[in-house]
């Protein structure tokens, strides 16, 4: 009787929960049978397991063999137990020594012929290691992503051959490493010409984490100005930039090692569905909103998305999670992202512009803008609209903006104040540390009383409303809220695409 312990890593949203693989070689007639709430592709792992052991020049035992993968009642998916379960048979055979399994952690799906093929998930795997004390072994194509988690040896293999000459102690692996980080190419603000507002309202959604709705006719410069936002954020740290690349990592879409601290920006579709938003299917993935945690999701063409697809965005908006449900598992991923949405004013594009070219009928604009429902706009910081520029600041020789730089020092500086206050950006701020650090003078409250009377705003709104006006002042450098900081943020609700809002 043979028995023989691998230690492997499941995959369960971005986490790499321990699994360990238990051979057992017993007698009775030749067969073999995996158990431990395993999946297609893990049931099927007895036939690319018993070709690659034979292909390596290894005898594959002709005994009952049981696999059991513990805990029994964690479903486990994929290709990723070929490489522990084949090393468990080796070892309860006696083909390899079983002792020099004890160290290391193993993962990797096997081809016919033993060669070793990339999994999703490698980085989670690595960064759930590195608290156990093991070394971790993935296929050569993982180990550049692998290597990220600077906290546990990755060594790399091409082949099961290679991986059992190790455990012999015939020859060693390489140590994976990261590769050098590349620079992406930068676009700046500097190329957005006029439109003041909307590029202030940007340096405030950057400076305090806001999320920013841009109403304008076509052609106004909303995609442009979008897409300038990452490039005010700040560098993502170490533990951001790990996080953003583990949920890339399960995603099944492939990471990119050599820009993973690169902030996303996610541009999806107006046509994605919910579950490509906030992700699902039977083995839960990352949607649109997870791939964009510590960065930027960019909704262009707001009201033309489906009514169900936005709805699901109001939970992760507050959040900062998504918790994906189904009947055997709930999989969570992070979701902390900033939204921007751009929307037309109307069906047609041009309500209040000056051109006076819309034709649409006030029953028209208001059915087109109330497919975004109340709660949804509630979550949103800073409303603003964006006018049409005239021709003559289009001109080669008109002068630029502000190049992003510049704007970026200002955000640090102001990201730096409210960390050093409260931990957090000013968005993120909860209700009690809102009436903390957010507290105004007996004349502002009273404006801000009338204010929300008069625009008919929700509470929500009204602590958005004073997170914003935190953030103006922390741009300008100011300890406490003052007139002029609070009437601006005050502005940014009342943007409405060239109509004054309904009352």
């Amino acid at each position: 009787m043979g028995l023989a312990l691998v230690h492997g890593r499941a995959r369960a949203g971005i986490r790499a929960p321990e699994v360990k693989v238990e051979v057992h070689l017993g007698g009775g007639l030749p067969s073999m049978s995996i158990v431990g709430l395993p999946e297609a592709a893990v049931r099927e792992a007895k036939d690319r397991v018993r070709a690659a052991i034979q292909c390596a020049q290894y005898e594959f035992p002709a005994r009952r063999i049981t696999v059991n993968l513990a805990p029994a009642d964690l479903p486990k998916g994929g290709g990723r137990f070929d490489l522990p379960i084949a090393l468990g048979i080796l070892a309860a055979s006696g083909q390899i020594p079983a002792d020099a399994l004890r160290d290391w952690e193993f993962v990797g799906e096997l081809g016919l012929t033993g060669e070793l093929r990339a999994i999703d998930g490698a980085l989670p795997a690595a960064l759930a290691v590195a608290g156990t004390g093991r070394s971790l072994l993935v296929p050569a194509a993982n180990g550049a992503e692998a290597a990220l988690a600077s906290d546990v040896a990755v060594h790399t293999a091409r082949t099961l051959l290679e991986v059992c000459a190790m455990l012999g102690g015939q020859k060693s692996l390489p140590q994976a490493v990261p590769p050098p980080q590349r620079d992406l190419p930068t676009i700046d603000l500097r190329d957005v010409r006029g439109q003041a507002q909307a590029r202030r309202a940007l340096e405030i959604a950057a400076a305090g984490g806001h999320h920013l709705l841009l109403i304008g006719p076509p052609g106004c410069g909303k995609t442009l100005l979008a897409s300038r936002l990452p490039g005010l954020l700040p560098p993502a740290s170490e533990a951001e930039a790990l996080e953003t690349a583990a949920v890339l990592s399960v995603s099944g879409r492939g990471l990119d090692p050599s820009a993973w601290r690169t902030r996303p920006f996610r541009n999806p579709h107006h046509t994605a569905s919910a579950v490509a938003l906030v992700g699902g299917g039977a083995e839960p993935r990352p949607g649109e909103i997870s791939l964009a945690h510590n960065g930027v999701l960019f909704l262009d063409e707001l009201p033309e998305w489906q009514r169900h697809a936005l709805e699901v965005l109001r939970e992760p908006l507050e959040s900062g999670v998504v918790t994906i449900s189904r009947a055997a598992r709930q999989s969570e991923f992070p979701a902390r992202f900033q939204l921007v949405a751009a929307m037309n004013p109307c069906p047609c594009g041009w309500a209040g512009d000056v051109s006076s070219r819309c034709r649409c009928s006030s029953d028209v604009i208001t059915r087109y803008r109330a497919r975004i429902s109340g709660p949804l706009l509630d979550r949103i910081d800073l409303h603003v609209d964006v006018p049409r520029l005239p021709p003559a600041a289009l001109r080669p020789d008109a002068p630029g903006g502000e190049p992003s730089a510049d704007v970026a020092a200002r955000v640090a500086s102001a990201r730096d104040r409210q960390l050093a206050r409260a931990g957090t950006l000013n968005a993120q701020l909860d209700q009690s540390a809102t009436t903390r650090d957010c507290r105004l003078a007996s004349k502002d409250q009273a404006l801000l009383e009338r204010a929300i009377e008069a625009l008919h705003l929700s509470a929500r709104s009204m602590h958005r409303i004073l997170r914003v006006a935190r953030t103006i002042a922390d741009l300008d450098g100011s300890e406490a809220i003052a007139t002029a900081h609070l009437t601006e943020a005050l502005g940014y609700r009342g943007a409405s695409g060239g109509r004054a809002p309904q009352t």
